[in-house]
C-alpha cells in the first residue's frame, strides 16, 4: 500500500499546474475559483487536477455553503520525504566511504561537503550587438579589439581534386 501511495503522490508531483496549485496553498486555504484564476485553465480541468491532489493526500477539501476551500496536507508528502529520506541515507554513507577511499589515496582528507563542485570552463562566443554593428551589417568593433577568443576552426580544407583531361 506505501508503494501505492508513493506513486500517486510523485504522480500529483510530476504535472506542473498541480506543483503550482500546491505552491499557492503553501501560503493558506484557497477556493477553487482562486486556484484557477491565475493558471488559465477550465474548470473542469482544474477540478481533475484537484482530484488528483486529493487522491495522493497532499490536498483536503471542505465544503463551505457554496464554496469548495482547499487546503495543502502535510501529512501527504511525509510518504516521499520518508522514500527521499532512505536514499539520502544511502547516497551520504557512499560519500563519504569514498571521501576515505580519496583520504587514502592521496593522503589528504577530502571534506566532500566542502568543495565546491568544479565548473566547466568559460566559453564565449563573438556577438555582435545592433548597436556595435554599422548600416552596411559590419561590425563597428575591429577585430582586434574584440574581447572574446575565437575558436579555431575544426574542419580541415581538402585540396580539389583535377580531372583529368581525355580528349
Amino acid at each position: 500500500m506505501a508503494d501505492d501511495s508513493l506513486t500517486l503522490v510523485f504522480g500529483a508531483l510530476a504535472d506542473p499546474t498541480r506543483r503550482a496549485i500546491l505552491t499557492r496553498l503553501a501560503s493558506g486555504e484557497a477556493s477553487v475559483k482562486e486556484l484557477g484564476a491565475p493558471l488559465e485553465i477550465s474548470g473542469p480541468a482544474l477540478t481533475k487536477h484537484l482530484k488528483v491532489l486529493e487522491r495522493a493526500g497532499l490536498i483536503s477539501r471542505s465544503r463551505r455553503a457554496q464554496q469548495r476551500p482547499c487546503r495543502i496536507e502535510a501529512r501527504g508528502l511525509a510518504v516521499a520525504d520518508d522514500w527521499i529520506a532512505q536514499y539520502r541515507e544511502m547516497w551520504e554513507a557512499q560519500l563519504d566511504r569514498l571521501g576515505e577511499y580519496l583520504a587514502t589515496i592521496t593522503g589528504k582528507p577530502q571534506p566532500l561537503a566542502e568543495q565546491p563542485a568544479p565548473r566547466p570552463p568559460v566559453r564565449t562566443a563573438r556577438v555582435r550587438s545592433p548597436a556595435a554593428t554599422t548600416a552596411t551589417g559590419r561590425s563597428a568593433t575591429p577585430p582586434e579589439t574584440a574581447t572574446a577568443p575565437r575558436r579555431p576552426s575544426t574542419s580541415r580544407r581538402r585540396p580539389h581534386a583535377r580531372k583529368a583531361r581525355t580528349s
